[in-house]
């Protein structure tokens, strides 16, 4: 990024090859709408030529990336209130686990989905420290800087979001044995 900031925009590309996925994924996961994420990768990208005069090298680029990409989306939700979420956590099954038998892998891929109903209840605040901690494997200290905190209170978010997608979790889980979904 600091080539691109100093002129050599055709880095740009190379950045995209590197970054596009899991920008994608990060904005899939908090838009749950595959063209309007595809679409806002974009803008991040257009943002970084636009804005790379504000990176400073200081920081990992991902950290900066993500904070252009937090305010891509939250422009985003200003211009148009979504309704609902849906959060596809079977892209990260092989986070669980493979190689098992197949009634082991049917059970598996119940809590995935049980997983993927509870994740889309969480708020937008709980989803996204989730998100960039669990899924887009950023450690505390880079999402401290993507959400201008502290380490601690990162922990501590983090803490609170997993306990509140746990008691999500069961209770999804609890009516589904009720009902014998």
């Amino acid at each position: 990024m600091l080539r691109v900031k100093a002129g050599d925009l055709d880095k740009m590309g190379l950045l995209f090859e590197r970054y596009h996925r899991p920008l994608f994924g990060f904005l899939y996961h908090m838009t749950s709408q595959q063209e309007v994420s595809e679409d806002l990768v974009q803008t991040v990208f257009y943002r970084m030529l636009k804005y790379r005069h504000t990176f400073t090298g200081d920081g990992e680029f991902r950290t900066w990336m993500y904070h252009l990409a937090r305010n891509v989306l939250a422009d985003h939700v200003q211009k148009s209130k979504r309704s609902g979420h849906q959060y596809d956590v079977a892209d990260f099954a092989e986070k669980v686990g493979g190689g098992v038998a197949a009634d082991e892998q049917l059970q598996k891929q119940q809590e995935l989905d049980l997983l993927n109903r509870a994740m889309t209840k969480l708020s937008d605040e709980h989803r996204e420290i989730l998100i960039l901690s669990r899924f887009q494997e950023l450690k505390y200290d880079e999402i401290a800087k993507v959400l201008a905190t502290t380490e601690g209170a990162v922990k501590v978010r983090v803490h609170r979001a997993m306990n509140a997608l746990k008691t999500i979790f069961l209770r999804i889980e609890n009516g589904s044995k009720t009902h014998g979904l």
